[in-house]
């Protein structure tokens, strides 16, 4: 059932930003808009509901169970960075805002360690919920598996560590001009909030 609301929370997550992002810009509705936004942590709530319900119901906590905390904590920590990503390029399709850029070089790499510091945070939050979902059951039996979420996330922010000290060593480059005239490619631009 955990697998099942987790899928829903996703998508409801991906629905909720394209309907505040086109409140927002095809419909011109930008209260509307931010008052949707807004309520895209609502949907983490729903998730922590649905995983406690089932937890004080007797389940033996599965890796399901840990998949929820760990997916509320990066939901927390970078559903605002998705969002603005999100946000760029409605703007600029519908809003005539400026187009998407792509991080090169010392930005980029600014760019990875603020991601490093992100990922340091729905770690701690995620490591905080297990660690209150265990406590909460009491019984270490039927937590087991949940242990498991602190070996992950200190897998997954060594991984997001070791990447950003890669663009120090090797700084991501702008790549060289190609004059126009004799590429005729479309060039495109990624923004990385």
């Amino acid at each position: 059932m955990i697998v099942a609301v987790i899928v829903a929370c996703e998508i409801a997550f991906w629905v909720a930003i394209g309907a505040g992002l086109t409140a927002r810009y095809p419909l011109k509705r930008p209260h509307l808009g931010l008052v949707i936004l807004a309520s895209v942590p609502l949907i983490d709530l729903v998730l922590l509901i649905a995983t406690v319900v089932s937890l004080r119901a007797g389940a033996t906590a599965g890796v399901e169970h840990g998949l929820a905390a760990i997916y509320i904590g990066f939901s927390l920590a970078y559903g605002h960075r998705m969002i603005a990503w999100a946000d760029v390029r409605f703007a600029y399709c519908f809003a005539g805002g400026p187009p998407p850029v792509k991080l090169y070089g010392a930005a980029y790499t600014r760019h990875c360690w603020g991601g490093v510091l992100r990922t340091a945070i729905a770690a701690l939050i995620a490591s905080g919920l297990t660690a209150a979902l265990i406590a909460m059951v009491g019984d270490p039996v039927r937590t087991q598996s949940l242990a498991a979420n602190f070996g992950w996330l200190g897998i997954v922010f060594v991984v997001d560590l070791v990447w950003a000290v890669s663009t120090v060593i090797w700084p991501r480059e702008e790549p060289k001009s190609v004059d126009e005239s004799t590429d005729s490619r479309p060039v495109t631009r990624d923004f990385v909030p």
